[in-house]
């Protein structure tokens, strides 16, 4: 499958017309990169764009104690990256592939004349970072002010509503994740993550399999209420 329909998948690239993806595939080289591959860490941060065709990363960062906290999962055509001009929050986070990835990197020059001749894809540019505000904002609200069941619901409805398969009531989250996993994105130990899955299970809210959560994300959104 070539480069242009990748291109054409993403988001924030959908409306561009068929000479600008040809312009941005010439401008931007793909890499093809296994699950586990550390593509930056606070000191080797570089200037640029980068979309994500296909795959997933995990954004995180590590305490003074070296515990990981995620910050965020990010899956096919998702954008991150900073630069003079804007940010997407990614400066100071390490960030790895939890999936063979496929990714496009624009260099900063590149991408900025880009957007001067294309004054619409700014307006979408700005889209994609107040939706990416939006989406921390809460987290970091439910972070402050929830219990952990409620702080772990959060989540997987979050998860189930980017990366949600249907079947039937509930929505397979499409990525493996562990109990510790889950831990280092709300703040919390693997042990009281597992004693909070449990009550969710038991109240039907979700189901669990081998590394695989199923959440009703109706149930879920209820409890959230109230």
């Amino acid at each position: 499958m070539d480069k242009l329909w990748y291109l054409s998948q993403i988001s924030m690239l959908d409306a561009l017309p068929m000479e600008d993806l040809m312009e941005i595939e010439r401008m931007a080289p793909m890499n093809q990169l296994k699950k586990g591959n550390l593509i930056q860490t606070p000191e080797t941060f570089r200037e640029g764009l980068y979309f994500l065709k296909e795959g997933k990363l995990k954004l995180y960062k590590i305490n003074s104690d070296g515990k990981q906290f995620i910050v965020s999962i990010l899956g096919a055509g998702n954008v991150f990256g900073e630069m003079d001009s804007f940010s997407l929050g990614t400066r100071d986070t390490y960030i790895e592939t939890i999936e063979d990835t496929i990714l496009c990197s624009l260099g900063k020059e590149s991408f900025e004349q880009f957007l001067i001749d294309r004054p619409y894809l700014a307006v979408k540019m700005m889209k994609e970072l107040s939706a990416l505000l939006k989406e921390r904002d809460a987290q970091l609200e439910q972070m402050a002010l929830g219990d952990v069941r409620k702080k772990a619901l959060h989540l997987l409805v979050k998860l189930g509503q980017k990366f949600g398969v249907p079947e039937g009531h509930y929505h397979k989250i499409d990525m493996s994740l562990t109990h510790q996993e889950i831990g280092n994105m709300i703040g919390s130990t693997r042990e009281t993550v597992t004693v909070a899955l449990h009550e969710l299970v038991n109240q039907e809210v979700i189901k669990t399999g081998r590394m695989t959560i199923y959440i009703d994300l109706n149930k879920a959104n209820e409890l959230l209420e109230l």
